[in-house]
């Protein structure tokens, strides 16, 4: 099976502005891609192109895009690995477009043998339920958010912190007043603080019963992240300090985080998120999968990796419900209140609407 064309599309979907500690959002800056085959089915891939973490934008992703579908065209759609190894060798980094590459090259293979994305990846259907994201705001805005959250059923707060160490403490203290101490509260500092602010912070919140805090510090201050992990009970969680499985080995080998998020636009996709998955599952340290401003598209690609990846433990899917005031998605992953679920369609199982991609620029190569 051969690939004979790539359709690649800019997705920019309409959302209530979305802070964190590194930068706002006010829109989701998505990539869509099809790759169609000579057996007339295509494959489908979604990334999100978030500047102020992984250095990648709409518009350079969309460049790089082309270069990759005149790379890939004619070539075999079966060999996962020689396909992604030419993205690898063509440029270093731009993992959020790859990913988006790497997500219909799955979709496609899945598709030709007639499977759900999951059971190709030798998965099966497991009960997951997501956290949710309260961006940062005013204590007062963060609050009323929380409580509305939990009055909506959920069980599982996601903080976003990092501007502000003494603030950030009575964010969280006033949260967990608000709530009661039967939901879950994790943190995101999103590289906020510095090494002495991570320690204020965190040794101060250690009453709150959190689960865990993502991404303290700068991913240039990785070598105090042992220290940190020593200064507080609190669980660290490595965010932007993993990319790939190397990031992986590292931080495991030094003894610097209690558990990895994945994300597969970090990770250029599903290929290098399962290494990933598999260094961490070795040295018994948990995986979430997380994500960054995705429609259910690329929604439905994390659902299905975590089906398939048992020591993926804590489930972030909540990148529609913080804030898209637009779903141009049919089919595909669905929330039932924070659980998820999906149908057992070939592939991915979902699409973009055509209807909607009328309205969205468009380039065929």
């Amino acid at each position: 099976m051969k690939i004979t064309h790539t359709e690649i599309y800019r997705l920019s979907v309409k959302m209530e502005p979305f802070a964190i500690a590194t930068g706002t959002m006010d829109y989701a800056q998505n990539v869509y891609i099809r790759l169609y085959s000579d057996e007339g089915i295509y494959g489908v891939g979604e990334c999100s192109a978030f500047p102020f973490i992984v250095g990648e934008t709409q518009d350079t992703c969309i460049s790089v895009a082309k270069d990759f579908a005149e790379l890939w065209k004619g070539k075999d759609v079966l060999d996962i690995s020689a396909r992604l190894q030419e993205l690898d060798k063509a440029i270093a980094g731009n993992t959020t477009i790859k990913s988006a590459f790497d997500m219909a090259l799955y979709d496609l293979n899945a598709k030709r043998v007639n499977q759900p994305l999951y059971k190709y990846l030798g998965g099966n259907k497991r009960e997951i339920e997501t956290d949710i994201t309260i961006g940062i705001d005013t204590v007062a805005a963060m609050v009323d958010k929380a409580w509305d959250f939990c009055e909506s059923g959920a069980r599982c707060l996601k903080i976003k912190l990092g501007k502000d160490a003494k603030e950030d403490i009575k964010r969280v203290e006033k949260i967990r007043e608000t709530v009661g101490h039967n939901i879950l509260i994790r943190l995101d500092a999103n590289q906020g603080w510095n090494f002495e602010d991570a320690v204020f912070a965190l040794k101060r919140m250690e009453d709150y019963n959190i689960q865990f805090c993502e991404q303290p510090m700068r991913t240039w201050n990785d070598d105090f992240l042992p220290e940190l992990r020593k200064q507080t009970s609190i669980k660290i969680m490595a965010d932007e300090s993993c990319y790939n499985h190397h990031d992986a080995r590292r931080l495991i080998a030094a003894q610097a985080c209690d558990s990895i998020n994945i994300k597969l636009v970090k990770s250029g996709g599903i290929a290098e998120a399962i290494r990933i998955h598999d260094v961490a599952k070795q040295a018994n340290i948990p995986c979430m999968i997380g994500g960054m401003l995705e429609t259910r598209l690329a929604l439905s690609a994390k659902l299905h990796f975590a089906y398939a990846h048992q020591n993926v433990k804590y489930y972030d899917l909540d990148t529609c419900l913080i804030g898209h005031l637009e779903d141009p998605v049919i089919g595909g992953a669905r929330y039932q209140n924070y659980n998820l679920d999906i149908d057992d369609l070939p592939g991915i199982g979902a699409d973009i609407d055509e209807f909607y991609l009328k309205k969205c620029e468009m380039v065929r190569i």
